[in-house]
């Protein structure tokens, strides 16, 4: 796939690495050349200098061979002038970065008038995955499948619940049949688990399911099912004023801490049902006055990632329940663990997790059949949701006999709006929708999942 990429910001640095490692064909065209010169040096890629809203380096860049065109600037201008550009020019698909609050309301009409097949929000999609996590307090992380029917959510084992020293057969058979334990991340080591594996103290697994048999599961370690009230929210940027608006459509009580007065006048004016704080949100004085300590959840969004981890880190230590914490920096999921934190947002990566799903939906020869893609745990597992064809080798073979690849779980079935926890006499039929969770990478159509 020929793939031409605008801007080396946070974005398209990720997506440059992602999608050249999945063998795409990426050209970057960015104005810096040091940032460019950067980037080149640690990804096997072509580069350019120059404006990508410029027709002269478009035209340089081959933009009209180009099977997919993405504008990720700083400037939302830009990538919609650019990705307009790029369309008229030949490019076959293009996709626009948009961040601005002023343009969230318009989105569909702006792509559907100026022919940009995708536009594209990260503080908007970071706020949904804020929202989705705030659902399900006891976990660490969640994801979503079959329009939110399916949940896939993270927890931590802890010493002496009875989730220690099962074997997973005698979790289904005893306790819940209709979930499915599908990643066991244990220290370093990922396991894709069968039916004999045992869970010990410390696993993080990954539990896939319905919310109401998921809310059951939580009781069942002892945790309240008790619904968020209540979210403190430090940093008052985009995540936020989409976030917020989510949250009070919830009814959920609202507080935001943001240093900048100009920034704390305009969220106070914007919200006339939220509380909005001027001041330094890692002041703990600030933070015992305004009560810290009694929300039901803290979200730490500042521009600093290490201030992010402290005040995470300071919410866990005054009992918070859930606590959300904003990084951008990837590099700093390696000391994750030595910190505890609980749910991370990164921004750069839900896009990134979002175009290559695009990317991989238009390279396959059953055209876009990749409905949802995940990638977890340091993306070495990839939870997909695929679109099954008329014309499919899967279809039509009780699943016990389907020749998989090692590590690899059918999860659930969507079928005309039913779910079916699969077992070995099922099978798999045209226009189902098929939870994959699997260590093979780039998976791009459903067909491969076979040896």
């Amino acid at each position: 796939m020929k793939i031409t990429i605008v801007g080396a910001g946070k974005i398209g640095e990720l997506l440059c690495k992602d999608l050249a490692i999945e063998g795409n064909d990426i050209t970057l065209i960015e104005e810096d050349p040091k940032i460019l010169d950067r980037i080149l040096s640690s990804s096997d890629i072509m580069g350019l200098v120059g404006n990508g809203a410029n027709c002269e380096v478009l035209r340089e860049a081959s933009v009209e061979t180009a099977d997919i065109f993405i504008a990720v600037t700083h400037s939302d201008e830009i990538n919609i002038i650019s990705s307009v550009i790029a369309k008229k020019m030949g490019a076959k698909y293009t996709i626009a970065r948009v961040r601005n609050p002023e343009y969230s309301s318009q989105m569909k009409f702006m792509s559907d008038s100026l022919g940009i097949d995708i536009m594209l929000n990260p503080e908007a999609e970071a706020a949904f995955f804020i929202a989705r996590n705030l659902e399900f307090p006891n976990a660490l992380n969640v994801e979503t499948f079959a329009g939110n029917k399916v949940n896939l959510v993270e927890v931590l084992i802890e010493k002496d619940t009875y989730l220690d020293g099962i074997r997973l057969m005698e979790f289904k058979n005893k306790y819940f049949a209709s979930l499915l334990v599908c990643i066991v991340k244990r220290g370093q080591e990922i396991h894709i688990p069968t039916g004999n594996f045992i869970l010990q103290a410390g696993d993080r697994i990954y539990v896939t399911g319905i919310q109401s048999e998921l809310s059951k599961f939580y009781k069942s370690l002892g945790h309240k099912e008790e619904r968020i009230k209540s979210v403190i929210i430090i940093g008052g940027g985009r995540i936020t004023y989409y976030l917020t608006d989510i949250l009070l459509e919830k009814m959920i009580d609202v507080k935001i801490i943001e240093i900048n007065e100009n920034k704390a006048q305009e969220l106070s004016g914007i919200y006339e049902n939220a509380v909005v704080v001027h001041g330094d949100g890692t002041d703990s004085e600030l933070l015992d006055e305004e009560r810290f300590g009694e929300y039901d959840a803290f979200v730490s969004l500042t521009g600093i990632d290490e201030e992010n981890i402290i005040l995470s880190m300071y919410a866990n230590k005054l009992g918070i329940k859930k606590t959300i914490t904003k990084i951008n920096g990837v590099s700093l999921f390696n000391v994750l663990e030595l910190v505890g934190l609980q749910s991370i947002v990164t921004p750069k990566k839900i896009i990134a997790d979002y175009i290559v799903r695009i990317v991989r939906s238009l390279l396959s020869s059953q055209g876009e059949n990749i409905e949802t893609l995940y990638r977890l745990v340091d993306n070495n597992v990839e939870a997909i949701e695929f679109k099954v064809p008329e014309n499919s080798k899967v279809i039509n073979i009780p699943l016990k006999d389907l020749d998989t690849k090692d590590n690899l779980l059918i999860a659930y079935i969507l079928r005309n709006g039913q779910l079916i926890f699969p077992g070995g006499l099922d099978i798999l039929k045209p226009k189902d929708r098929v939870i994959i969770v699997t260590t093979e990478k780039f998976l791009d159509d459903i067909n491969k999942i076979l040896k």
